[in-house]
């Protein structure tokens, strides 16, 4: 018998060409992604990455820092940064001044009252009779970049948007989803509306059927870890954090099954930890239902995680309740992106996560500490400004002052023949008056200048011109617009407290690395735009990001 011998390094070869051909085929990366996940966290400040660092786990936000891409100076470029402006911006690629979102609630001219971003009265709830259920993105005068991948595909991509909030389901799903879902705080269920559909999904029957909610409210709300472990927060008890109805003290434990009652019931919730594990639930759920990523064709779904915002709300920043939030959003994301391995894998899956806005400190710790900070009294100044208009003019002028903008009585002035840019400059030069006020703009001024400089650039790239008001008013930094309390904390100021939020990218074709480049929030939807090799939403002023991908 005749024996073959392989010279060794011809084997060697052969080995390294078969161990190469091995995890080529494992790591194949398709030329477009099976699913896109557009996350937001509400009321996700920048710091909270690096503040709670070393008790998050290997799996959540540990992940996507250290294999994905980091924009590390992301911010928002208008005001007010608020959760409707802030989930319209990401996903349309451009600012209130265009889209249209101005605030989450605004006065409305030709209605002669406050109307909410999301709210539209021609169609019904679906899953609930409640007028929350009379939500639809009609307002938002823009495409999203869901939009353009159901128009890029003749509509065979498939989008949704999923978030406790009515307004960060809807708004970046886009005017052409096939489905938005909120969560029901009176039934514990998660709804949608005609707009969409005009019955759940089997899937969503199903899933409301467990009552995850009663489940997560029967149980007392305790720190993750050992609370003396909490030395990035301040104590417990503290003055600065504001209290569920039933409480004495802003301490933990929180009896959850005892506070329900009196705290909106099944709505509570939202205020809780178990407001994002119930979210990202409901998520894997539809994922599944839905069998998202299994065609052909990219599909997309924007998941908003509200619970930050409304613990953020009541305790503040500084408190063991924030951070304990984020120690479990944490533990959810982790979940989340396991599920999405065994689903999909992730270089079938483009993630990318960010927030609405930040929030500020709370004012009186500043004040307690000796930095500039103080709250800001909307209803003196309005009193006094109809006083002075009606002593000054005859009438008092003054139809409304809501989200830091004064709405002159139009039809009035111009039946009077009176001044208007006139009037709109003696208003902001009255208001300059007050105590917090650091600025004012009329919109004469907004129509004729361009500004380039914060905070009136950001303004500016806020007001929409059929919608917005007479005058703004902006507020000092560290400046509270909520007079009437003073604990938790709020957003909307164009300062870098609200504006600077994280920016992560992971999963498809996305290189492990970070920037310190300046980002701007509209920059997201062209990005995605680019990636996906669709058309950029319609309104688009945003720039795509360069560096991302491999």
């Amino acid at each position: 018998m005749k024996k073959i011998f392989v010279p060794i390094f011809a084997l060697a070869a052969i080995l390294l060409m078969s161990q190469t051909s091995a995890k080529n085929k494992t790591t194949v990366t398709p030329t477009q992604p099976k699913l896109v996940v557009g996350i937001v966290v509400d009321q996700m400040r920048f710091d909270y990455i690096y503040r709670f660092w070393n008790k998050y786990s290997a799996n959540g936000i540990k992940r996507l820092v250290n294999e994905g891409y980091f924009c590390r100076n992301t911010n928002f470029n208008y005001m007010p940064t608020f959760t409707g402006p802030g989930h319209a911006s990401i996903f349309t690629g451009t600012t209130p001044a265009v889209h249209g979102i101005i605030s989450n609630n605004w006065y409305d001219r030709s209605a002669g009252k406050e109307v909410y971003c999301a709210q539209d009265q021609t169609v019904n709830g679906v899953g609930s009779t409640a007028e929350e259920g009379r939500r639809s993105p009609a307002r938002m005068l823009t495409s999203t970049v869901c939009d353009q991948l159901r128009l890029s595909s003749i509509k065979k991509s498939r989008t949704f948007g999923i978030a406790l909030k009515d307004r960060g389901a809807i708004l970046p799903a886009g005017h052409t989803a096939n489905g938005a879902f909120w969560y029901d705080g009176a039934s514990g269920n998660w709804i949608t509306s005609s707009y969409y559909m005009s019955q759940l999904p089997a899937w969503v029957n199903t899933f409301n059927a467990k009552k995850l909610p009663q489940t997560y409210l029967a149980q007392t709300w305790n720190t993750l870890l050992p609370i003396e472990q909490y030395t990035e927060s301040l104590p417990d008890d503290n003055p600065y954090e504001g209290l569920f109805k039933g409480e004495t003290k802003p301490v933990f434990p929180h009896d959850l099954a005892k506070l329900q009652d009196a705290n909106g019931k099944l709505g509570l919730i939202r205020s809780t930890p178990w407001g994002n594990t119930l979210t990202a639930e409901f998520a894997k759920a539809l994922i599944e239902g839905e069998q998202l990523g299994k065609t052909a064709f990219t599909d997309m779904l924007t998941l908003s995680f509200s619970s930050p915002d409304y613990v953020g709300h009541m305790y503040g920043p500084q408190s063991i309740e924030a951070e304990d939030t984020y120690l479990r959003f944490d533990q959810d994301l982790a979940n989340f992106l396991t599920f999405l391995d065994t689903y999909l894998g992730k270089n079938n899956v483009l993630v990318f996560l960010t927030a609405d806005h930040g929030a500020v400190e709370v004012p009186q710790y500043l004040k307690d500490n000796k930095i500039p900070a103080g709250y800001f009294d909307e209803r003196i100044l309005s009193d006094s400004l109809k006083k002075v208009l009606t002593r000054t003019y005859g009438d008092s002028l003054l139809l409304s002052y809501s989200n830091d903008q004064i709405f002159l009585d139009r039809k009035t002035i111009a039946a009077k023949k009176l001044n208007k840019p006139e009037i709109e400059r003696f208003v902001a030069d009255y208001c300059m008056k007050f105590e917090g006020v650091a600025a004012t703009m009329t919109a004469t001024d907004l129509n004729a200048n361009q500004y380039d400089m914060r905070p009136k650039r950001e303004v500016q790239n806020g007001y929409n011109f059929q919608r917005s008001g007479d005058v703004c008013v902006i507020l000092k930094p560290s400046w509270f617009g909520e007079w009437d309390r003073k604990t938790g904390t709020t957003h909307g100021a164009p300062w870098s407290y609200d504006t600077h939020v994280p920016l992560l990218w992971y999963g498809w074709k996305v290189q492990h690395g970070s920037t310190d480049v300046p980002v701007n929030i509209p920059d997201i939807a062209p990005t995605l735009s680019l990636m996906l090799n669709i058309q950029y939403p319609s309104g688009c002023t945003g720039q795509p990001i360069m560096g991302i991908t491999k």
